[in-house]
């Protein structure tokens, strides 16, 4: 199982609606997709109906119970192939606890480790906050996907992201490939055209080949949870981004 952590230290980037247009081509592909909505806002489980009153089991029991496993927690979803381990909003109280519990930094990656024969790809919608929950996503994870608007305050949180990705590096002392995927894209502003190539500059082949354009479609992240079709300039992007992810020459480049 491959794990891919979809983070970004600013909010409102369209991480989520990342994290569920690369699950929904990577099952049409007929992979086995895991996600890990680790979000105490669960963004990514209200999409899929989930309610959260009375909470459900998921997330937040891998770090309160050591004895529950990933594919006992996890749900199956109207997509075929695509399974869920829904989030919680007590994910928040799980700081205070990480002070005094010992092994909360590595209990994600213990469950995901465990799950490794069950699905071929976990993809991890994490939090636009550093915290315990994001540095366990980016211990466990094989690969960073950061979405990043293409506007001059994201870059800065992109800078952000990725030095936080590189403290997590060291300290796990393995790789941390990392690709950046630009999103909501508006190629009709000087603003999203700078920021686009200032980003490409910068980080040159981490950075996805295309822009994920402005698309109302894709707001409705119900759509993708769902099941439904997608046919939208959005949509297409993102499969484009999806094949960019697999080549093997674009691991190559993101680890250098």
């Amino acid at each position: 199982m491959e794990t891919w952590a979809i983070a970004n230290q600013k909010g409102g980037v369209g991480k989520t609606t990342t994290t569920l247009c690369l699950a929904r081509g990577l099952v049409d592909a007929g992979y086995r997709v895991l996600l890990v909505d680790l979000d105490p806002h669960a963004s990514m489980s209200h999409a899929f109906g989930i309610p959260v009153d009375p909470p459900p089991r998921g997330s937040y029991e891998l770090f309160t119970d050591a004895t529950q496993m990933l594919s006992r927690l996890a749900r199956t979803t109207p997509v075929e192939r695509l399974s869920l381990c829904p989030a919680q909003p007590s994910l928040a109280t799980l700081e205070r606890r990480g002070a005094s519990q010992a092994g909360l930094g590595l209990a994600l990656g213990r469950a995901l480790h465990a799950a490794r024969d069950v699905y071929d790809y976990a993809l991890l919608d994490c939090p636009p906050t550093l915290g315990l929950l994001m540095v366990n996503a980016l211990a466990a994870a094989d690969r960073l996907v950061a979405p990043t608007q293409t506007d001059p305050l994201a870059l800065h949180g992109l800078r952000d992201m990725l030095r936080t990705a590189d403290m997590v590096e060291r300290s796990r002392r393995r790789p941390l490939p990392r690709a950046i995927i630009p999103t909501l894209h508006d190629k009709r502003t000087r603003s999203g055209q700078h920021s686009l190539e200032q980003l490409r500059e910068t980080y040159g082949d981490h950075v996805s080949p295309d822009a994920i354009p402005v698309d109302t479609k894709l707001r409705d992240a119900m759509a993708v949870a769902t099941g439904a079709t997608l046919a939208s300039r959005g949509a297409d992007a993102y499969r484009e981004a999806l094949q960019w992810l697999l080549d093997p020459l674009s691991l190559e480049c993101e680890a250098a």
